[in-house]
């Protein structure tokens, strides 16, 4: 069967949403948590029937379908199907979604209930800072979501940050338990819309990047990324956490420090107070970015975490003046069945 969008037709297996056949196409269309949540990859059904599977009626109502509008991420042709984005850009292009064979190279506990996982592929994987790949969790056919700490220049060693969900099928009883250096491990990716601009559009403006938890792990290449680009630009990075247990890599962002003097890295504690020693600061982030920041203006936004620290995000940056076509966002949900780092 095919599927159309614009000028571009494409041809997609029976078992394919009408996303993932877009996207294996090379075919851009918006797409964030691809688990019918979120509906970045709403679309109007323009010819053509699709199944709409499991898609939630809080994000596609009885009305939207009955308007003809479907989630690409969950929707599949019925039959040749022609497809319109919504106020997207069609002309846009993306880099192909890819099924992907990785082995096990490092498993590394970096901070409380916290890993670091480092996949070897065994071919180069071309994909942008910030977005992130599904892990086919062995033996469920499930599949799980991770961002990637990587720049676009290291495609062949994948960087994970795993947070352990208590009894988690794909955290706790695989990334916290039988896993081990050497597994085989099945992938598609890239995904995701929340990833640095290519370096025709990025205009070394500041940055000020919100992490919560696991949510720095798409912050790390994203900030990479820009400051090799632009190695003078102002950019700030806060990692928010509960307590100084929980967080991690403070010697590469030490590195970072030194290398860029626009660069600076703020932990922020919410269960601890602010402490003088060691730069730690008390309370979340978005309330220490409002405190440091008199004025975003110009600035560019990333936010990455829980839905209620990225909504607060939002707030704190529109407050300083941040224009809302500068907000970067991609939010975490808080359970084992959608995106877990």
């Amino acid at each position: 069967m095919t599927i159309t969008v614009g000028e571009r037709r494409v041809e997609g297996a029976a078992d394919q949403t009408v996303l993932e056949a877009l996207l294996r196409a090379g075919v851009w269309m918006p797409n964030s948590c691809n688990q019918g949540t979120c509906g970045t990859c709403k679309l109007q059904v323009v010819s053509g029937e699709v199944d709409h599977r499991d898609s939630p009626l809080d994000t596609l109502t009885a009305d939207e379908r009955e308007a003809g509008l479907a989630l690409a991420c969950q929707a599949r042709p019925c039959g040749d199907t022609e497809v319109a984005l919504r106020g997207a850009d069609t002309g846009r292009t993306t880099h192909p979604l890819r099924d992907l064979t990785a082995t096990v190279t490092a498993v590394e506990d970096i901070a409380r209930d916290t890993r670091r996982i480092l996949l070897g592929l065994d071919e180069p994987l071309a994909f942008s800072a910030g977005q992130y790949v599904e892990l086919v969790v062995p033996g469920s056919g499930e599949r799980r979501q991770y961002s990637l700490a990587n720049t676009a220049e290291e495609d062949k060693v994948l960087e994970l940050h795993v947070r352990r969900v208590p009894d988690g099928i794909a955290s706790d009883r695989w990334l916290f338990g039988s896993v081990a250096v050497g597994d085989r491990v099945e992938a598609i990716g890239p995904l995701g819309d929340f990833h640095v601009p290519g370096p025709e559009a990025d205009e070394g403006e500041p940055m000020v990047l919100i992490g919560g938890g696991t949510g720095l792990a798409p912050l790390v290449g994203i900030v990479r990324t820009a400051l090799a680009r632009h190695p003078q630009r102002e950019v700030v990075l806060y990692h928010g956490v509960r307590g100084s247990a929980d967080l991690y890599d403070l010697a590469r962002f030490e590195e970072l420090a030194a290398a860029h003097p626009g660069f600076r890295f703020v932990p922020v504690l919410s269960d601890e107070p602010d402490d003088a020693r060691t730069s730690y600061r008390g309370g979340f982030p978005t309330d220490v970015f409002v405190d440091d920041v008199a004025s975003a203006r110009g600035w560019s936004g990333w936010l990455c975490g829980p839905p209620p620290m990225v909504e607060a995000g939002v707030r704190a940056f529109k407050r300083r003046r941040m224009a809302p076509r500068l907000i970067h966002r991609e939010k975490f949900t808080p359970a084992d069945s959608a995106q877990e780092a």
